[in-house]
């Protein structure tokens, strides 16, 4: 029993010690998004090093590196002066949605692979010339949302493909948001630009409308909707005076309607899915947890998933098995270039929906 211990322990080190030598070098472009958390806090599996950090503000980079025990010197006032010194061979960007395209105009150049906090741009002009450039300098450009690593999510996915167990998809509702980012104490250099409708292209609309708009469109195998329906309105506009806290949005395919409910309203925070077909229904009500009543079933059941295989666990070693060629990138993923630019041209037809008052068409 010790000799196989020793073995054991042996390889799991043997293991650790190979990823760190094939660890991807990472920079941190902006401290603003309070999502940054995620990488600076992250357990060391070895296969990311952060070598840089980009944050002009140099009282907020102190309070997150001090509180997340991580040196001062890796810090840059801005990409220039970053990448003079330090090559990364991927950046995560944790600014404003509006510097997305400035990042990637920045990395494609120089051949570095770009992942952007969700959504990919705060509009379509911007995504076509993040696409542009990513296409011209043969760079991966993904989109994190933290709802592509719900182990529930992939299970419905998987559940509504051929020969679904629920017959053909009729409905999906996504429920998305919180009682809105003031209100859960965000910091104020994240809450500047989140109600900002030039920094992040309007207001909860994007902030959680693309979370629906990425589900909506992988569970629809990348088809673009008929048309966007979408209503905005201002419940709290004496703390939002300059976007919308609340946002429905309404797309039409074929033979099933999407309802996308993004709210800075909601009484707690949630991000869950129902998806009903003409037999059944399975409800993604958290990470982990999955409801569901199938063909034939007389009553629902709740089931309790273990959680997504490592790299698909967590995005940064998604982003590292992707630039070390271990994962493909297909277009129809949620991560993907492809999907990723059909969510901006949903939320900015949402955005001309309400504005206009009417049905939008997609071209």
């Amino acid at each position: 029993m010790k000799k196989w211990i020793f073995v054991l322990m042996t390889s799991l080190l043997s293991l650790h010690h190979s990823m760190g030598q094939d660890a991807v070098k990472i920079a941190v472009v902006g401290l603003t998004h309070s999502h940054v958390n995620w990488i600076l806090g992250r357990e060391d599996k070895g296969d990311i090093e952060i070598v840089g950090i980009v944050e002009p503000n140099t009282d907020l980079a102190e309070r997150y590196l001090s509180r997340h025990d991580i040196s001062m010197d890796l810090v840059y006032k801005d990409m220039e002066s970053l990448f003079e010194k330090v090559r990364p061979e991927a950046v995560t960007a944790f600014g404003s949605i509006y510097e997305h395209l400035e990042v990637v105009q920045a990395c494609a150049p120089l051949g570095i692979h770009v992942m952007v906090e969700k959504p990919l741009a705060v509009s379509m002009e911007h995504a076509k010339k993040m696409e542009a450039l990513a296409r011209e300098h043969n760079i991966h450009l993904l989109t994190n949302y933290e709802t592509t690593w719900y182990a529930s999510n992939h299970e419905v996915k998987e559940r509504v493909k051929d020969n679904s167990v629920i017959g053909p998809l009729r409905r999906v509702v996504i429920n998305d948001g919180h009682e809105g980012p003031k209100e859960i104490g965000v910091n104020q250099e994240f809450l500047d630009w989140l109600t900002d409708p030039v920094l992040n292209g309007g207001g909860a609309v994007i902030d959680f409308g693309c979370y629906g708009a990425n589900l909506m469109t992988w569970l629809m195998d990348g088809q673009k909707p008929v048309a966007v329906t979408a209503e905005l309105k201002q419940i709290k506009p004496h703390i939002y005076p300059k976007v919308d806290d609340e946002a429905t949005i309404l797309l039409d395919y074929p033979t099933t309607q999407g309802v996308i409910q993004a709210s800075w309203n909601w009484p707690f925070s949630r991000k869950d899915m129902e998806v009903y077909g003409s037999t059944g229904y399975l409800i993604a009500s958290n990470n982990t947890r999955l409801i569901s009543r199938e063909t034939g079933e007389n009553q629902e059941k709740t089931e309790m998933l273990s959680p997504r295989p490592y790299p698909y666990d967590d995005p940064f070693s998604y982003l590292a098995a992707v630039v070390r060629g271990k994962v493909k990138v297909e277009a129809r993923d949620l991560s993907s270039l492809e999907n990723n630019m059909i969510v901006v041209e949903i939320l900015d037809a949402a955005k001309e929906s309400a504005k206009k008052g009417e049905r939008v068409y997609l071209k």
